[in-house]
């Protein structure tokens, strides 16, 4: 079950409105994906925190086998 990276964008962007946000379909298959996501909302957070956040925006889209999306490289930094 492939998901667009479009789809991507928009549930991290609405988690984090101030954030620049970069997909990259790594494969062409809709499955594997590289993320950089940089925002305020990061501040005084620490990277796996910033990580978490972002995979708990996806809102279960990463979950188990049946999930939409199978592979994310995530990079995250603090907007300055």
């Amino acid at each position: 079950m492939a998901i667009q990276a479009s789809e991507i964008e928009h549930l991290i962007q609405d988690a984090f409105p101030t954030a620049t946000v970069t997909i990259t379909d790594l494969a062409g298959d809709g499955n594997h994906y590289a993320a950089e996501v940089i925002a305020e909302e990061f501040a005084g957070k620490n990277r796996v925190q910033q990580q978490r956040l972002v995979y708990a925006a996806l809102k279960g889209k990463m979950d188990g086998p049946n999930g939409a999306l199978h592979a994310l490289a995530l990079t995250t930094k603090v907007k300055e």
